[in-house]
């Protein structure tokens, strides 16, 4: 049995590469002794298949879940650890390792807004899949961002240091725990885990091998500002739009835009070509269902519509058209209203007390990004480093989101091209555009896909992902599928079968 003891990071980056399904080395239970800097392993305990329920211990978790997602799992070592790179850190996280059948692999996962929780619904389909899984509190316990007030080092760990000290710490306990660290690493977040991905990417290219980043958080900031933007104008009850107003107003405009891509199948495949204006449906004599007001047409407006920064000219995504279905009587989801509301009291005008009411959108979005200054925003364009060591990053949005603008991954995507000016960019970095897809899932249009299977294979037998299959389904049955194409290409079809039918479609 090897001796806990000593820095073991330096040999994360010297490890074999097996081939074969792997079982641990080490006693679970003897990790509880490995010295690590800035590290403390609270907890170090087996746990047998089937047998994992979500609690408290070890950490901070999300609620409690549904037992059944986790009764399939497969035996596993379960660390939970304690990280302080600053004198004010308190990092939670827990790394679940398989105790046999690892696949030689790290596979970390994301949060979603000011998450302060493990998410062990994540980590369960990464462990499921025989990888080792890790995920971290980002720093604090909660879902708002009130740590950040008088703790700027709290705010660092949010913005960046969480995730990087938890990569760091999962392939060292790895190494000690199998005698092998991983011969691949991967990131899988979605919506601010997708935000968390693209840091890693731009700050620690190294990091990992593969990264999925799904709806990016990216632009934080703007997010931030539009979001409240929206609940101030909706302040005024006669702006709002009830479910059946909403409703009425999608139907229009996918009635509208439809056909752009030349075929009828209740799906707006770019909705940056559509240009249906609200009024078109104003309400002519009286209220009703179908139609909208004046106050109505202009929320309707404003939430297409972009912001800009009036000192620097960056402009932020307003939601798409077709996003309609998504949004609540106060316009964008309650999730951005909270974390834009967090962003502004907390993090820019450092004011509890802070109120929607105060907010002024020709100026606050450049307030909001003067305070942040790169430290959650994740909207560098150089990923030369990522990319020019190997890198393979698959990115994907859904057009019809309600929470993130996609047009954050499209700006984003378009940036990085510019920047980097490689005529070969797609050999690392590709973005799929989702038509019908809310926000990380679900919608209208084919949304369930297998996003880790493609980066598997992009990374590890250099096979690029030339389409991804999606799929629809109603009452339990698929109904729909069809190719997800790489940015700027989009589902084409091919003229003839069911278009329903993926393979009826090519992406050009």
């Amino acid at each position: 049995m090897r001796i806990l003891t000593g820095v073991l990071v330096a040999i994360v980056f010297a490890v074999a590469i097996p081939r074969e399904p792997l079982s641990a080395a080490t006693a679970c239970d003897k990790l509880t002794s490995l010295t690590l800097p800035n590290v403390t392993i609270t907890l170090a305990r087996d746990v047998a298949a089937g047998a994992f329920t979500p609690t408290s211990e070890g950490g901070a978790d999300e609620p409690p879940a549904n037992p059944r997602a986790f009764g399939a799992l497969p035996a596993f070592c379960r660390v939970a650890a304690t990280l302080k790179p600053s004198s004010d850190s308190d990092i939670k996280m827990e790394l679940w390792m398989p105790a046999a059948n690892w696949n030689g692999k790290l596979q970390a996962v994301g949060n979603g807004a000011f998450s302060g929780s493990i998410v062990f619904t994540a980590m369960a389909p990464a462990l499921a899949r025989g990888y080792a899984t890790s995920s971290t509190d980002t720093g604090h316990a909660g879902n708002t961002a009130s740590f950040a007030l008088g703790h700027p080092e709290k705010t660092v760990d949010f913005g960046w240091r969480a995730v990087h000290e938890m990569t760091v710490a999962s392939k060292a306990i790895i190494a000690a725990f199998y005698d092998s660290g991983p011969r691949l690493s991967y990131w899988n977040g979605c919506s601010a885990g997708g935000r968390q991905a693209l840091k890693e990417a731009q700050r620690f290219p190294a990091d990992y091998d593969g990264i999925i980043a799904g709806a990016p958080g990216l632009d934080w900031t703007g997010r931030a500002s539009q979001a409240v933007r929206g609940a101030q104008l909706l302040k005024d009850e006669n702006g709002r739009l009830s479910p059946a107003k909403a409703q009425a107003l999608h139907k229009a405009v996918v009635d509208a835009c439809d056909t752009l891509d030349g075929l009828k199948d209740g799906l707006i495949a770019d909705p940056r070509k559509c240009t249906f204006d609200p009024a078109t449906i104003q309400c002519k004599a009286g209220d009703d269902d179908t139609c909208l007001t004046a106050a109505q047409v202009k929320t309707a407006r404003t939430l297409y519509s972009p912001l800009v920064n009036v000192k620097t000219r960056r402009e932020t995504a307003g939601l798409h058209r077709g996003s309609e279905l998504g949004w609540t009587n106060l316009g964008w989801t309650a999730s951005a209203r909270g974390t834009g509301l967090d962003q502004f009291r907390y993090l820019v005008f450092k004011d509890a007390k802070w109120e929607i009411e105060r907010f002024d959108a020709q100026a606050d979005l450049g307030h909001a990004d003067d305070a942040d200054d790169g430290m959650i925003n994740a909207t560098d364009p150089n990923l030369a480093a990522f990319l020019n060591r190997g890198g393979k990053l698959i990115q994907y949005h859904g057009w019809n989101d309600p929470q993130i603008s996609p047009g954050n991954s499209v700006d984003y995507f378009d940036r990085v091209s510019q920047t980097l000016k490689k005529p070969n960019l797609q050999d690392g970095y590709r973005l799929f555009m989702v038509p019908g897809m809310g926000h990380c899932r679900g919608g209208e249009g084919p949304n369930a896909f297998d996003a880790v299977a493609a980066l598997e294979q992009w990374v590890e037998q250099k096979k690029a992902p030339d389409q991804i299959v999606a799929a629809h389904s109603a009452n339990g049955a698929v109904d729909r599928t069809r190719p997800l194409c790489p940015y700027p290409q989009m589902a084409t079809y091919k003229g003839s079968g069911s278009i329903d039918e993926a393979a009826n479609f090519t992406c050009k």
